[in-house]
């Protein structure tokens, strides 16, 4: 991702074009209408202001599913097969149903202005640049839907929560507005084939990141590269697991960023994590052409082997699939900056998918999440994306990619610290992307970094 690789609007919704978790790759915003088959006709609605009643055909089975059904969703590392394929399976199941695909990788700050003018898609997949579900909660964007989750269920008849990697987040009082769609894994990706070949030891902690690192700059090749353009990468893949590590494997320390609570960003795990970024950007390990580089700018480097190691998200495998040079192995490590002997921490992304509060056919929309939380299409996600869904499925049969599954093993592995799923909202992750990036480029240190956090988040308060 790719992505993750997503952001959006602050109070007032101007702020919607912050950048985020997982920045959009390639391809414009595209509209899509999927026709109905030509034996059936569209009914169109006929009350336009107001969410139409959950309804039941005369036999009691499947929800009658008709009218005019839009969908926003971002493309980016993980493609568009997916969403096609569902959509086109969708259709034969519903079809009186007339669905427009409104879709792309821009698609984010182009929907805005209906947003914000109360005329949304009904069902919207919140990933990429301009979109942010912490900031549409916020600005009440996104319908409730904390009864129906409850005693919804998939059409395979089993209860929709009770597949799911990741509850739909608490947003407070037992509110639920998203369902996470996208359950990845934030780290360090590396070649294991080019390790193989120079004899490097693949890190398990922060000792040995250090060793091997020292020992692949010595062999001319950069140990690291990050995305300067959008340091939420390293944030993510980086950072986050440093702070839970030096927390004493603690992760509510993320919790409490999230919350705005005091201290969070100024204390000795925060300061101690700090403390390695900085030995790591004295020590030259960082190639300097990181700063101002897009992710897929940083990604073709690190494929071309002028640097050993990135942080990403589980979808840059299936990003970059066509750049791949042949014999090139994707690696996967969930964190490095443990104590030797600690326990590998993995920071878990959603994105989630969600139904806008002034949805014109929420009904159609309910159909489509019921229709696509399956462990069915859960294979299939990891098949046509390189990623996980937020199903828990059996992947060891499947087509998926061999770094996915290893992610997999991982957030089953008991002696993995699984982070709890977290996100901050606009303003203060953008204050946090621009210290990072201060701090790397040395014009501010890591006391300075925790300052900026901490006034940011006393703001937020």
């Amino acid at each position: 991702m790719n992505m993750k690789l997503r952001k959006k609007a602050t109070g007032g919704m101007a702020l919607l074009l912050v950048l985020m978790s997982l920045a959009g790759c390639g391809g414009g915003a595209k509209e899509t209408t999927t026709q109905p088959t030509p034996e059936t006709k569209s009914t169109a609605q006929t009350d336009t202001d107001k969410p139409k009643e959950e309804t039941k055909d005369t036999q009691g089975s499947d929800p009658k599913v008709t009218g005019d059904f839009e969908i926003q969703y971002f493309v980016g590392g993980y493609g568009d097969s997916w969403w096609k394929e569902m959509l086109g399976e969708f259709q034969k199941k519903y079809p009186d149903v007339k669905i427009k695909e409104s879709a792309g990788s821009q698609i984010n700050d182009q929907m805005k202005p209906r947003w914000i003018q109360g005329n949304p898609p009904d069902l919207v997949y919140i990933d990429g640049a301009g979109s942010n579900e912490t900031q549409m909660v916020k600005d009440d964007q996104l319908m409730d839907i904390s009864e129906w989750v409850k005693q919804a269920k998939n059409v395979d008849g089993e209860a929709l929560t009770a597949p799911l990697i990741a509850p739909p987040q608490d947003y407070g009082g037992g509110k639920n507005y998203t369902i996470p769609l996208v359950f990845g894994s934030w780290g360090t990706f590396y070649d294991e084939s080019l390790f193989k070949e120079k004899g490097w030891d693949v890190p398990k902690d922060w000792d040995s990141f250090l060793a091997v690192s020292e020992k692949i700059k010595a062999a001319g090749i950069n140990p690291y590269i990050h995305t300067g353009k959008y340091p939420y990468y390293i944030v993510g893949g980086l950072l986050n697991s440093g702070f839970v590590s030096e927390n004493g494997d603690n992760p509510q320390i993320l919790k409490d960023q999230e919350a705005n609570k005091e201290g969070s960003f100024k204390n000795d795990a925060v300061a101690k994590t700090l403390k390695k970024v900085v030995e790591m950007r004295d020590k030259g390990f960082f190639d300097n052409a990181s700063f101002g580089i897009t992710h897929t700018d940083s990604q073709m480097l690190f494929l071309q082997h002028k640097d050993a190691m990135i942080p990403n998200g589980l979808w840059v495998e299936n990003e970059m699939k066509k750049d791949v040079p042949q014999g090139f192995k994707f690696g996967f490590i969930p964190s490095v900056m443990q104590k030797p002997g600690g326990k590998v921490v993995a920071i878990p992304y959603t994105s989630n998918i969600a139904i806008a509060k002034k949805a014109k056919n929420p009904d159609a929309a309910k159909a489509f999440i019921e229709f696509i939380f399956t462990k069915k299409e859960a294979v299939r996600w990891a098949e046509l994306t390189g990623a996980l869904m937020n199903v828990k499925a059996d992947l060891d049969s499947s087509g998926a990619s061999d770094v996915v599954k290893t992610a997999m093993k991982y957030f089953n592995d008991p002696a993995t610290i699984v982070a709890p799923v977290f996100k901050l909202n606009a303003d203060l992750e953008q204050t946090e992307n621009d210290a990072t990036i201060a701090l790397l480029q040395k014009t501010i240190t890591p006391e300075e970094w925790m300052d900026r956090m901490e006034k940011a988040a006393a703001k937020s308060r």
